[in-house]
């Protein structure tokens, strides 16, 4: 491993050269959203599969009803009743019609459906006192999807409207990617979870807000989050909570990387074999950050201070699972925007503010959420943004353009936007 510090975007990139896309499973169809579909699926019916009613109403013959009004109306026989789910016994000859509900197939001779507000029905015949239904409101079998059409392509991500076209051509088990296991590991002898609200509270011990943020980052990202707890800041207790996330996918830590004497967790990783690639970066917040693979598993090493955990995870953890749960676009969208204040840094790194980004008059506009330090959390409350600062820009003047991550926007893109 170099001595070399890398950039973001350089260790973006490393990370996803080394992340692999997760095998394929078939999945029942409820729990297949947002999932990735690892082929592409062909219909194997029409659909509809038959030309029906768009309305409840009479199957006529255009011609019989083209032009009636209330002062010239139309009188045909009701030869049958088709409700949906039955089928026409008959054909529909000149002069005739029949009563017939929305969705069901509409019968030969039929050319439309004439909705039943334009109607006076009798005993056995209906008079039709308007005739702009004429030859309209049904759908023609295959309007929507023709039998042996490609409906979805394999790397498409399963929405509800996914899951519905799925549903229609009766795929129960979708074939998906399978989700990551990310075991998540916090460390720190200060740490205690929520379920110990005295200690918390009188100020002996810190909550460990890094691992419940962790678990949802990770939910959200694709992942199925597995929690390590709280190891303490010991070789022995963080080899025996490393040992429990072994089967998992990707190991995420939190703390415990940098260089002090109660920071063993580089140690004792290196110890099992964890091979390193990179430790530390060029940028603010989240400096010391750490990958390595462990038995092939992803390691991938976070700050402990909570903004740091929380945009290193943005950066770095959420694309390496979107890539793993097969995911084409693994990045964050970026966006042009118009600084609204003046920024002033003073390190010489490339800095990730968490800023807010609005639509004005004159396009994008961006501001901080206030005070940037990486213990604030609130600040990623406020944020839809992160606002990249290219490294050795000391200055950023009011209504310079700025690069913004949204954090917000549902796009995505192939490349580091950083």
């Amino acid at each position: 491993m170099s001595d070399v510090r890398l950039s973001a975007r350089e260790a973006a990139v490393a990370i996803l050269d080394d992340v692999v896309r997760q095998p394929a499973l078939r999945v029942p169809l409820d729990d297949a959203l947002g999932s990735v579909l690892a082929h592409d699926v062909t219909s194997p019916l029409d659909i509809p599969a038959w030309t029906n009613s768009a309305m409840d109403g009479y199957a006529t013959r255009a011609d019989d009803v083209r032009g009636a009004t209330a002062e010239r109306p139309v009188r045909l026989r009701v030869v049958e009743h088709i409700a949906a789910g039955g089928f026409p016994t008959r054909p529909v000859g000149p002069g005739e019609c029949a009563r017939i509900f929305t969705g069901a197939p509409l019968p030969e001779g039929a050319d439309g459906v004439v909705r039943q507000e334009d109607t006076d029905e009798g005993r056995d015949t209906v008079t039709i006192v308007n005739g702009r239904d004429a030859g309209v409101n049904f759908r023609r079998a295959g309007e929507d999807v023709r039998r042996g059409e490609t409906v979805l392509r394999g790397g498409q991500v399963l929405g509800p409207a996914e899951l519905g076209v799925l549903a229609s051509l009766a795929m129960a088990h979708p074939m998906v990617y399978r989700r990551p296991r990310v075991a998540i590991l916090g460390s720190g002898d200060e740490i205690v979870d929520v379920d110990q609200p005295e200690e918390i509270l009188s100020g002996r011990k810190v909550a460990s807000s890094n691992t419940h943020t962790l678990i949802a980052l990770v939910r959200l990202a694709g992942g199925e989050p597995v929690d390590l707890g709280i190891a303490r800041d010991t070789p022995e207790s963080l080899r025996a909570h490393i040992a429990r996330g072994l089967d998992c996918d990707l190991l995420v830590t939190s703390a415990g990387i940098s260089v002090g004497e109660h920071d063993h967790l580089r140690a004792v990783l290196g110890a099992l074999g964890v091979v390193h690639r990179f430790w530390r970066l060029r940028m603010r917040p989240g400096a010391p950050v750490g990958f390595g693979l462990l038995d092939g598993m992803p390691w991938i090493g976070l700050p402990g201070n909570p903004v740091s955990t929380m945009v290193t995870f943005e950066l770095f953890v959420r694309p390496a699972i979107r890539r793993m749960c097969g995911h084409a676009l693994p990045f964050r969208r970026a966006v042009l925007a118009t600084a609204a204040e003046p920024i002033s840094l003073k390190p010489k790194l490339q800095h990730f503010l968490r800023g807010i980004v609005e639509e004005t008059g004159d396009g994008l506009e961006a501001r901080l959420t206030g005070p940037q330090g990486s213990g604030i959390l609130t600040s990623m409350v406020k944020a839809n943004a992160l606002l990249v600062i290219p490294e050795g820009q000391h200055e950023t003047p009011k209504g310079a353009e700025v690069v913004a991550i949204r954090l917000d926007d549902p796009g995505h893109e192939a490349k580091p936007p950083f």
